[in-house]
């Protein structure tokens, strides 16, 4: 299978489905050339319940990949939800060195905004900086150059369950894939759905999936909040077949087929046939109760959802309303009910359209595979501008490609496999560099996390 180095892979590890989409990088923009698709029955509300059948969802989906694009699939942008996702906003202030702020003293005040008590069971994914003041003066988007005395920054941090991450980690290395970058999945489904526009108002993006509804929470081009509610669209299935006594295949198939969450858009006299369980004979059953199962959970789900928003404090704030994507807002009727359930304008949202095979994803179920893919490529160049990347692991690639490094790493006791995803904190690093030192080799230079995420995940070979 051919190898090439400008291929881009996004996998969406889902409730119901699990995705993998390819794309390859050209002078005219972004290709996708292979997706893959498969049920996926390891998850529960976004979290690894079974690794086996993670697995075997994970590898089903890239095989598919693979045929189509014809490239061997190496390395992967993966997404996370789940529960276990938690935001929260945090202050950081240092002093401008020299009267002039630079980049250092901006890393600096985003670090100072990083320390903040976060437990040891958790994992920071991302610290995405909100705005920033010099002295008095607020709402600074970008203080390189300006003169002052102090610089604050305002920074949204996320986290997550690091046993969650791992047995996602862990399925994922066990494929053979090697992990660039996590993301959340909130900030990879509105990199496909949100323009800049609706960023800079105030938006809010509901990804209402199978299992987890995600929010994210945007206002004057920044992140403001990001939750979870762990309800989806599974949960309208359970409800239809406990409801219409049906089995749960059934119940998928008839709230894809003939589902509405808004009651005034269903004729009274219509009605459906429903299968019934243990071998009797399906029944003929009113639309109109189909419909009222449907829109009592999908109420709920959005109230839910709209408290999480108050939470945030920004509900009287997003002139662009809100924006609907994933599976289960392809469902009749709901922007009617979110409009009414919300109080503000509301659209469902497509994927943003690229080139190649985009054509077979125009759905907002891949919304999220399309975002890691614009995640990766945008990140991806800027890299390669600046240089920049884990010196770890490019230290780790320099001395397995040689017999001689080949041989370092084995006597310092550590992997002659590349380590993919390893985390980015003071106890790895650390860890490592004591056992160069030790082996009379020169010290590994640590690596500064982006400020836009964390790459080269790796509780695999934590230390």
């Amino acid at each position: 299978m051919a190898k090439k180095t400008n291929l881009i892979a996004g996998l969406d590890v889902g409730t119901t489905k699990t995705s993998v989409l390819v794309c390859e990088m050209t002078e005219n923009g972004i290709d996708i050339i292979g997706f893959g698709s498969t049920p996926s029955d390891g998850l529960r509300k976004g979290v690894v319940v079974n690794i086996e059948n993670t697995v075997d969802s994970i590898k089903g989906a890239v095989d598919e990949a693979e045929h189509m694009s014809g490239c061997a699939i190496r390395s992967v942008y993966v997404g996370v939800s789940g529960g276990h996702i938690k935001g929260q906003n945090s202050l950081g202030i240092v002093g401008i060195k020299g009267g002039e702020v630079t980049r250092e003293d901006v890393q600096r005040a985003v670090e100072a905004a990083k320390a903040v008590n976060i437990p040891t069971d958790r994992e920071i994914l991302h610290v995405l900086p909100q705005s920033f003041m010099i002295d008095d003066q607020d709402g600074i988007k970008d203080p390189v150059g300006m003169t002052g005395v102090r610089l604050e920054s305002k920074v949204h941090i996320v986290t997550g369950s690091v046993t969650s991450i791992q047995n996602i980690v862990k399925s994922v290395n066990r494929v053979g894939l090697e992990i660039n970058e996590i993301v959340l999945e909130h900030i990879a489904a509105a990199e496909a759905v949100l323009s800049q526009d609706e960023k800079d108002l105030g938006v809010v993006l509901l990804d209402i999936g199978g299992g987890t509804t995600n929010i994210v929470v945007y206002y004057e081009g920044t992140i403001r909040a990001t939750a979870v509610v762990p309800v989806g669209g599974n949960y309208i299935t359970s409800d239809i077949s406990t409801g219409l006594r049906t089995p749960a295949g059934e119940a998928e198939r008839i709230k894809i087929q003939h589902g509405c969450s808004y009651g005034p858009l269903i004729p009274r006299e219509e009605t459906i046939q429903v299968p019934s369980v243990g071998g009797r004979e399906p029944r003929e059953v009113s639309r109109q109760i189909l419909g009222r199962i449907i829109e009592a959970r999908m109420e709920e789900i959005l109230s839910l959802a709209y408290k999480e928003i108050s939470k945030s404090g920004y509900e009287d704030l997003l002139a662009a309303g809100t924006v609907l994507t994933g599976g289960t807002a392809m469902m009749a009727g709901i922007t009617e009910l979110a409009e009414q359930t919300l109080n503000m304008p509301v659209r469902r949202a497509f994927p943003q359209k690229l080139g190649g095979l985009s054509e077979k994803i125009e759905h907002p179920m891949y919304s999220t595979g399309v975002g890691l893919i614009l995640y990766g490529s945008r990140h991806a160049s800027k890299r390669m501008r600046s240089g920049t990347g884990n010196a770890l692991t490019r230290t780790y690639k320099r001395l397995k490609n040689c017999q001689h490094g080949r041989s370092i790493l084995e006597n310092i006791g550590l992997p002659r496999q590349d380590p993919v995803g390893r985390r980015d904190n003071e106890r790895s690093r650390s860890g490592i560099q004591s056992r160069y030192r030790q082996a009379g080799r020169r010290r590994v230079p640590g690596h500064d996390p982006g400020l836009s995420g964390r790459r080269g995940h790796g509780f695999h070979h934590r230390r």
